[in-house]
Order: structure tokens, then sequence, then C-alpha cells
């Protein structure tokens, strides 16, 4: 998993994940909130808008998960991802956990709760 920052025109985002596994980026809604750019959520869409309320991304709800498609966006500008690794396993499944706390991502690993988690002791 690495991380980058994403230019939609003249905002960025920063820390965007990239996950291997899946091949997708992964967004937080707070990195479009600290951008200054609105997110909107409906049952089945979801619009990211700046502050003038054009819309930039839209996406759309499969399996309680609300996905964007950048296709569009990347066929009208240029995109560049930089990675970098990330610091500890500890952090990488605290991100991939809706950000758990390490005594409970410890819990899930000794339980083997979750697929994939290894049997690590996960610190700060």
């Amino acid at each position: 998993m690495g991380y980058g920052d994403y230019k939609i025109g003249n905002v960025t985002i920063s820390r965007v994940y990239f996950v291997e596994g899946i091949g997708h980026n992964l967004f937080l809604v707070g990195q479009f909130c600290d951008s200054d750019l609105e997110v909107t959520f409906r049952q089945h869409t979801c619009f990211i808008r700046n502050l003038d309320g054009v819309d930039l991304l839209t996406g759309s709800r499969g399996n309680n998960l609300y996905t964007l498609s950048l296709k569009d966006l990347m066929a009208s500008s240029p995109i560049c991802l930089l990675s970098k690794a990330s610091k500890t396993k500890s952090w990488l499944w605290h991100h991939r956990l809706p950000h758990l706390n390490f005594g409970a991502i410890n819990h899930l690993a000794r339980q083997g709760l979750v697929r994939g988690l290894p049997k690590l002791k996960f610190e700060k």
C-alpha cells in the first residue's frame, strides 16, 4: 500500500491511498473536506463538489460502499500519484479497518476474526 497526492483541476487531495491487492485508490471523506470540497450522499449516489456547487466527481453505491469512477476525469486531465510505503503493518491495518484502535485490532488478530490479518502485536 502506498499513498500520494491526487489533483482534480486546481484542488489537491492529500494522502490518497492505493491498495495493490484491490487495485483501487481509497479516499476518506475528510480528505475532500480538508480540501474545501463538499461531499453529499444520497441513497444510491454521492457527489464531490467545489464551493461553487460544481460537480467534480460522482460516485455510485453498491454493497453499502460508494465508489467513484475516475475514468471520465482521467480522460480530461492527466493524473499523477506518487507512492510511498506505509510506516508499519500496524498503521496499514489501522487504516484498512476503519481506524480501529490498536487494542481492537489485537483482539481481532488473536481471535482470528479477520481473514488475512496477521497474528502480530499491533502498536502505534
